[in-house]
């Protein structure tokens, strides 16, 4: 059973889906055949897997309905195990690559009651709880960080480094100069698809703090959510700054390589871009995310020189104030604080997965 495709088992959030979608472009380059197995929210991000060949199956999280949801997400698991099961047998798989998260689990442990060749990427420095059941049975584990928390250093001999792969619009703007001593200062806030309410009522207002001399060169595109659209616009109005506020920016990764500095959560995918375009970050880790997954992401940069990790009890306009004046007024902190994030990038992490894969998949 090792002719046909190979598997991508994610969905859920685009942290999941976007590096399985690079992984699938590699993938394609190469010659290979791909097949997505998702769930009905892994539908619903546009411009991923086009022309991809797909498969939904039942799957859930107990989330924060704890214990009590257990018997519905079993179930659910369990039919989406089946039909994985009768599709790979269908199919014949190369090789089954899942991407953490519940949406994965159906697929890999269809995977493994087939002794099919599987592969678990994570894309957090801290193992999530799906990878973490699943890596003592699979081939291999694909990691995003050197140091990843609660990996078992008795898997070690089947880890491999490999970054967290990103879109090509990210990686092309590594090759962008990143100039400090621009005219125009430009400031990218990014909550996410959805906007993040802290990110929308503190950064404005910080904005505000600034000396005049850094309002007069500062240029702010501000993703934050419709409702808070109004407040977020006549607050950089009201300090002078000219801004650009929507919901949603269809050409993030070109406004990520305009950005001298961006204020975000550290998510994965935020940080690999970041990282691998060079940018100076102020991260504020999402307090609620599961394991704290986020401080370790974002602790991952800083140690590398190109973020400022600001707790969400401390993100207040004052203390984000300062730390914009201090890059912003400081054209070689600046351009120091680039180089650093720049040295922690993985530009070639699609290609370093997809070696993974293709080894796993092809010599079994």
């Amino acid at each position: 059973m090792t002719s046909g495709p190979f598997i991508l088992a994610a969905g859920g959030t685009g942290g999941h889906m976007v590096p399985a979608h690079v992984l699938a472009l590699e993938l394609q380059a190469r010659g290979h055949a791909v097949h997505l197995v998702t769930d009905a929210r892994g539908l619903r991000f546009p411009g991923l897997f086009d022309g991809v060949s797909r498969t939904v199956v039942d799957s859930a999280s107990p989330g924060r309905s704890g214990w009590r949801s257990l018997p519905v997400v079993a179930l659910s698991i369990w039919r989406g195990r089946r039909a994985a099961r009768a599709l790979f047998r269908d199919i014949k798989p190369a090789a089954v690559i899942g991407f953490g998260g519940y949406p994965a689990l159906p697929s890999l442990l269809a995977a493994l009651s087939l002794k099919l060749p599987s592969v678990i990427h994570e894309q957090n420095a801290v193992l999530g709880r799906v990878n973490r059941l699943l890596a003592p049975r699979v081939g291999a584990i694909a990691t995003s960080y050197p140091q990843v928390r609660r990996l078992n250093p008795g898997w070690s001999a089947k880890t491999t480094l490999t970054g967290n792969p990103v879109r090509a619009e990210i990686v092309a703007a590594r090759a962008i100069a990143f100039d400090a001593d621009a005219p125009q200062l430009n400031l990218l806030v990014t909550g996410g698809s959805q906007g993040a309410a802290i990110l929308n009522r503190v950064v404005p207002a910080a904005v505000a703090l600034l000396p005049e001399s850094l309002r007069a060169r500062l240029a702010v595109v501000h993703q934050g959510r419709d409702e808070d659209a109004a407040m977020i616009a006549q607050t950089y109005r009201a300090a002078g700054v000219a801004a650009d506020v929507r919901a949603y920016f269809t050409d993030l990764p070109a406004r990520i390589a305009a950005a001298h500095v961006v204020v975000a959560r550290s998510g994965a995918s935020t940080v690999a871009e970041l990282a691998v375009a060079g940018r100076p970050a102020i991260l504020v880790p999402l307090p609620i995310a599961t394991d704290d997954h986020q401080t370790d992401n974002a602790r991952g940069l800083a140690a590398a020189g190109g973020a400022i990790v600001v707790p969400q009890p401390q993100f207040t306009a004052e203390r984000i104030a300062q730390a914009l004046t201090d890059w912003l007024a400081n054209p070689k902190a600046l351009a120091t604080a680039a180089a650093g994030a720049r040295r922690a990038g993985h530009p070639d992490a699609a290609a370093r997965l997809a070696d993974l894969v293709l080894a796993s998949g092809l010599s079994s």
